[in-house]
């Protein structure tokens, strides 16, 4: 009998422990359990109110009474006595349990292979097979193992969440959408994720596009830094090569300037790398996120999408940088200077020339301090007004500069210019003799048809492409569009259109370290129209660009 028994072993099996019954039950629905192993199963699920077996998935309204079958005791008995026969063999533990940062399986415990978002529960490759094998649970949706399944199960039904209410922006059951929801604006879970599936993408793109900007930074504060350590570097060979032919006396203040410069150094290089560390702090929290989004976005589970999709779709502020006035080498230049002045009249002056030395160290300060308040009335404005000439040597030939350089005009022949490679060959436009840093302000009188009030860099391209040359059309400059009376501002060929009907009077307000460049419209009030922030790394120059019958003057300003 017992070899007969041995036959058929693997019957006597429990599904959950792989190993031979042990104090054998079976439950209503015909299956053989351990003791311990379905006891432990049902307390399990205890708190969801769901037992059900777990080979057939039978449900049962309560958890079923568990006696011991003494029938399966006594054939368990007889197997264990036959010695020759090998065990059930169970998976290597090493391979098939679950670790603490795998998914285990619900009915076993071991590694799970699939989740199913119908039964709400894990299962490893044994215990998945009823949902091939089975029709009516060939029917449900299959995801990667989750430790997060409960998070879909509605806390107040106990159902499945499969639907969004767009009205309370929340992950709903069936039953929710008949009571407190009814009426509401709702959706499948599924339309909802295809949505906010292409707005992850647009956050995607702007945090990739942001990580760019930011290591463009990251590099160029790291060649300012440079550039400070060797102009630094170089003053101090200069100092030592002066210092060193004067008298004992000298020698001191040698060794004073040389610790100013020091002392200058370690500000200036500490505040780049201090931005410098902010900046990849930044860039790490952003590749962080960029990783969470990606991998959010290939979730298979359109609730947990939904779930932790606002909180890692939110953007922080991006940081402002400071603005750099970009001298590489020459961020000392003036100490070398002061040296060679004070080697010549040390006997002389040797206090003034000293003080000289530490004033020049000074202001080797490169960083801005905070800036102050931008102005809001004309007057405020008025303070910082700078008096700008045009340069008729940038002039096009198609451009009249009258009223002591201060007005151009369009006209229809071209004037008798001198040749002069600073003047524009192809786009009608010209720039200001006085380049603009610190805190500025002008006003542009316009009239005729179309005119651009504009700031550039004095190194934008003579002759080339529109985009090249004409203001606002490229990275090197920025323009106010002002066509009869609407305005739209323009940079790197990005226009920005201003609604509105606005003055033909124009003021400009530039404050070069704060990287802050704003345009207004100028009537009895001052109307801010566009403002720019970025980093301005060389000085601007005002520019103005005229059309067909068009006149522009720079105004005389109190």
């Amino acid at each position: 009998m017992a070899q007969g028994i041995q036959l058929e072993r693997e019957r006597f099996s429990c599904s959950i422990c792989l190993d031979l019954l042990k104090d054998p039950v079976t439950i209503p629905c015909g299956h053989s359990y351990c003791m311990n192993c379905i006891k432990h199963h049902f307390d399990e699920n205890d708190h969801r109110s769901i037992y059900s077996c777990p080979q057939c998935r039978q449900i049962f309204i309560t958890s079923p009474t568990l006696v011991r079958n003494n029938m399966l005791v006594f054939v368990v008995e007889e197997l264990k006595k036959t010695a020759a026969q090998p065990k059930v063999q169970t998976a290597p533990v090493d391979v098939y349990h679950a670790r603490p940062e795998d998914v285990a399986c619900d009915v076993c415990n071991l590694k799970a292979f699939k989740s199913c978002l119908q039964c709400v529960a894990s299962f490893c490759k044994e215990h998945l097979q009823p949902h091939y094998d089975v029709a009516p649970l060939k029917k449900h949706k299959l995801v990667e193992p989750s430790k997060k399944l409960q998070d879909t199960i509605c806390s107040h039904h106990q159902e499945v969440m499969k639907l969004f209410c767009r009205t309370d922006q929340q992950c709903i059951c069936y039953l929710c959408s008949k009571d407190e929801h009814k009426g509401h604006d709702k959706v499948s879970a599924a339309a909802e994720r295809t949505e906010r599936q292409r707005e992850l993408w647009v956050t995607q793109k702007k945090i990739q596009q942001r990580i760019q900007d930011k290591d463009k930074d990251v590099k160029f504060f790291q060649q300012e830094e440079d550039a400070v350590s060797q102009s630094a570097e170089i003053a101090l060979r200069n100092t030592e090569k002066v210092f060193t032919e004067l008298t004992r006396i000298i020698e001191r203040r040698c060794a004073d300037v040389k610790e100013k410069i020091k002392s200058r150094e370690k500000t200036e290089v500490g505040r780049f790398k201090k931005v410098k560390d902010k900046l990849g702090q930044e860039i790490t929290e952003l590749r962080t996120r960029d990783a969470e989004l990606v991998k959010l976005s290939h979730t298979e589970d359109h609730t947990h999408f939904l779930l932790n999709y606002l909180s890692l779709s939110r953007l922080c502020e991006s940081t402002q940088l400071p603005t750099v006035n970009v001298r590489r080498l020459r961020y000392f230049e003036k100490v070398t200077v002061a040296l060679s002045e004070a080697r010549d009249k040390i006997l002389e002056v040797l206090g003034q020339e000293y003080a000289k030395i530490a004033e020049t160290v000074a202001e080797a300060d490169v960083l801005p301090q905070n800036p102050q308040a931008e102005p809001k009335t004309r007057p405020d404005f008025l303070r910082y007004a700078c008096q700008i000439t045009l340069d008729p040597n940038t002039a096009n030939a198609r451009l009249s500069i009258s009223k002591g350089n201060r007005k151009a005009a369009f006209t229809r022949s071209e004037q008798q210019c001198s040749q002069h490679p600073e003047r524009f060959a192809c786009s009608w436009q010209v720039l200001s003799k006085e380049s603009l840093t610190g805190r500025c302000y002008w006003e542009v009188e316009r009239s005729g048809r179309g005119v651009l009030v504009a700031a550039s860099y004095k190194n934008i391209s003579r002759a080339g492409t529109f985009d090249e040359c004409v203001f606002g059309h490229n990275e090197k400059s920025w323009a106010l569009d002002c066509y009869k009376n609407s305005y739209e501002f323009t940079h790197n060929n990005i226009k920005t259109p201003i609604p509105g009907t606005w003055s033909s009077r124009v003021g400009v307000y530039l404050d070069h370290s704060a990287g802050i460049l704003s345009f207004y419209s100028v009537s009895d009030t001052m109307t801010l129209l566009h403002r720019v922030q970025t980093t301005f790394t060389q000085p601007l120059y005002a520019g103005l660009w005229l059309s067909d019958g068009a006149s522009a003057e720079v105004c005389q300003l109190k």
